[in-house]
């Protein structure tokens, strides 16, 4: 008979386990917490959208939406993309559920989204973001809130030292005009020195010039006019009340004039979470304000403004400190012996109790296993105990074994601390519980 071979997981994937996921769960953990410390409510919206939600909202003329994104033809014939990122589709949901009656709304996801790109460090074609975004306020404290949050997770997770928020403004729509036409005049002159693909920017978005990665292009990127040249008093005043506000929130900021948002529905402020850590992937967290982007997608004029984070890339930044919490591994040896803790263990979970069950190997093992686990007591029941009505605790981290009487370690009807106690102190331990 022919061997049959393994399918190979697809490029660009990954299987997530052991202390990786347990980094990863931390990350969404912490999200989740601070989320609700700022009273913003959790969305989940569909993987995969209509393929103009996101050429219209991503710009047609983007890598992202010409090279990257996962794009088929349904049964039905429609064009259905997975989704590359999340503002879009929660954009649409937003005009669709008429979720315009509870603006402003303030709002988090996370899941799953997808770029063909080359995969490296940090970067995949399936990986994952957290996402928070507010629609329907165009105050400048929306802005704030936002920064004040994804700094608040970053100290969360404990990887704030090092990373350094940048901020820059990209002005309203009469401020973008004219630092454009200034753009395109000053790029025109040098336009027999930029690469190739910045010629075709200079065409279509020549603000993403100023993001050239191209050593052809950066002398050229960097002697470019600045934005403040051009800000209206009105963009000024509103960058200005974001700086004082994250002043006043305590949040650390510094100012990159070259950060840029190409699309044209961007409007004043643009940031990114930078960090050193991670190479070349040095970005963590990003974001700005999009109040041209609703009505990208055929809805009324509405303000917004949010940031999307990898989770891969902050799980890559922080440290795993503890396993899954177990209380106890239960060890029975023997037909009875598995009989009876089947029912202790049942007991034990449904006071809340943390356990699991080692069944597989002889003692040595199991213990080995328990340890190994992270538990702080092993629970040993053989059949001769168990026919005298006794049953073994050992504290894993002491290697202090001590038996125990069936009737001091069972309690039926009280609550789990008092099982707890009893099972690892004994009868002095339950007697302090009930006092």
């Amino acid at each position: 008979m022919a061997r049959i071979e393994t399918p190979r997981p697809i490029r660009g994937t990954q299987d997530i386990f052991g202390d990786e996921q347990r980094r990863f769960a931390r990350v969404l953990e912490a999200f989740d917490h601070v989320r609700k410390l700022y009273a913003f409510q959790r969305v989940d919206i569909p993987v995969f959208e209509d393929t103009q939600v996101f050429a219209r909202s991503i710009g047609e003329t983007t890598d992202v939406v010409s090279k990257e994104m996962y794009t088929f033809e349904d049964r039905g014939g429609d064009s259905v993309t997975l989704r590359p990122e999340f503002t879009a589709g929660i954009c649409r949901a937003y005009l669709t559920e008429g979720w315009q009656q509870y603006a402003p709304l303030k709002l988090v996801t996370s899941g799953a989204v997808f770029r063909y790109e080359r995969p490296q460090k940090g970067r995949y074609r399936q990986f994952h973001q957290i996402d928070a975004e507010v629609i329907g306020a165009a105050e400048p404290a929306a802005d704030v809130e936002l920064l004040a949050l994804a700094d608040q997770l970053l100290h969360e997770l404990g990887v704030a030292e090092g990373v350094t928020l940048q901020l820059n403004t990209l002005g309203d729509a009469e401020t973008r005009d004219a630092w454009r036409t200034a753009l395109v005049a000053h790029f025109e002159k040098h336009r027999s020195e930029l690469s190739e693909d910045s010629l075709v920017r200079l065409d279509k978005n020549p603000m993403r010039i100023l993001d050239s990665k191209d050593p052809r292009d950066r002398p050229i990127a960097d002697a470019a006019p600045d934005i403040d040249a051009h800000l209206t008093s009105e963009a000024g005043a509103f960058f200005e009340k974001v700086t004082k506000g994250l002043d006043a929130a305590g949040v650390k900021w510094t100012r990159n004039s070259r950060l840029v948002r190409g699309l044209d529905y961007y409007r004043h402020t643009a940031f990114e979470f930078v960090t050193d850590r991670l190479g070349a992937q040095g970005t963590v967290l990003a974001g700005g304000r999009y109040d041209g982007l609703i009505e990208a997608l055929g809805g009324p004029h509405t303000p917004g403004v949010g940031w999307a984070a990898g989770v891969e890339r902050l799980a890559m930044l922080i440290e795993v400190t503890h396993r899954d919490r177990l209380d106890f591994v239960i060890i029975p040896m023997g037909e009875a012996a598995e009989a009876f803790c089947t029912n202790l263990i049942a007991d034990l979970r449904r006071r809340n109790i943390y356990c699991d069950m080692a069944y597989r190997g002889n003692l040595k093992k199991r213990m080995q296993r328990a340890d190994a686990a992270g538990a702080s007591h092993a629970i040993i029941v053989g059949d001769d105990e168990l026919a005298n009505g006794e049953i073994a605790v050992r504290d894993l981290k002491t290697g202090e074994q001590v038996k125990r009487k069936l009737a001091e370690a069972l309690l039926p009807g009280a609550g789990a601390t008092y099982t707890f106690l009893a099972l690892t102190k004994g009868p002095e331990g339950l007697a302090a519980g009930q006092a």
